[in-house]
């Protein structure tokens, strides 16, 4: 198979896995950097340029899209689900688990559990959220934020309020949820490939801490699931849409709780922390469900 990664950097880890995968299967690859692609979009003949050539006869497009270019990395990608090429998570997916407010709203629907929280628009009503979701200590997140960044752990009515009224101030999207102090720290990564999770590491936060994010100094060891907590990451990749997603879950008093969907895993810790060959195992996804237009959309999101 042609297979194409949308990357903006060949030698992040996960992007040179994908590769060095890819290849070792007998396929050729190539990373493309999506904010260089630009699109001729029409009815009949819908195509994607790069660098002054045409991208054409890829068979599927893995999708390794940075929150900061989700617009336009998911705009190149609906292209090329137009074009009838395969892709490993739809444009449509990403956007949906990209937006935390709406992803909670979908996962809710679907009656899988979440942290209680809260939303609001006008400063007057802080009081009252802060009551719904069950006072302080609470945790504060910037919707557009991402690798624990714009994440703030308010311990006071007076403090949740005043990081509310800031963020209001600077016209931010956040949302309030409930702290889940019984998980001391730490969270679970389940990485969920088609309908199974196929690896699963427990991030502890360093001291002094409590975003348990890879990023921000925390630790990863490997870990063993329950059922019940196996069911609830492949179902919130099912309401996701995601054919590959990490999705990251808090043990708390009343079950497993999901904090976010990551439509875009790095595969770094969970390969280190798991000793497993997770690229592959992407690779042999795609061959398995390769077909073209094998997509729900067909790039109509």
């Amino acid at each position: 198979m042609k297979i194409a990664i949308l990357s903006r950097n060949s030698k992040l880890y996960s992007t040179m896995r994908l590769v060095e995968a890819a290849k070792a299967r007998g396929h050729q690859v190539r990373v493309i950097d999506p904010l260089r692609c630009y699109m001729n979009i029409t009815s009949h003949r819908p195509s994607i340029h790069y660098k002054g050539e045409t991208l054409d006869d890829f068979d599927a497009v893995i999708p390794r899209i940075g929150a900061s270019i989700t617009f336009y990395g998911t705009a190149v990608l609906r292209q090329f689900e137009m074009m009838g090429v395969y892709p490993l998570n739809e444009s449509v997916a990403i956007t949906r688990a990209r937006d935390k407010l709406r992803s909670a709203q979908l996962l809710a629907r679907k009656g899988i559990g979440l942290p209680v929280t809260g939303f609001a628009h006008s400063p007057d009503d802080i009081n009252d959220l802060l009551t719904q979701v069950g006072g302080a200590p609470v945790v504060i997140k910037l919707l557009e934020g991402t690798q624990g960044i714009g994440v703030v752990l308010a311990e006071t009515h007076k403090a949740a309020e005043s990081v509310i009224q800031a963020f209001m101030g600077l016209k931010a999207n956040i949302m309030v949820q409930e702290f889940i102090g019984e998980s001391k720290g730490s969270d679970l990564r389940c990485l969920v490939i088609g309908d199974k999770v196929v690896a699963a590491m427990k991030r502890q936060a360093r001291e002094g801490e409590f975003r348990s994010n890879l990023h921000r100094g925390g630790s990863a060891t490997l870990v063993r699931i329950t059922p019940e907590e196996r069911s609830t990451a492949v179902r919130a990749a099912r309401v996701m849409g995601l054919n590959v997603c990490g999705v990251d879950l808090l043990r708390s008093n009343h079950g497993p709780v999901v904090m976010e969907v990551n439509s875009s895993p790095g595969l770094e810790g969970i390969e280190n922390a798991t000793n497993k060959d997770i690229a592959n195992t992407i690779i042999e996804f795609i061959e398995k469900n390769c077909r073209p237009y094998h997509t729900k959309t067909r790039g109509k999101g």
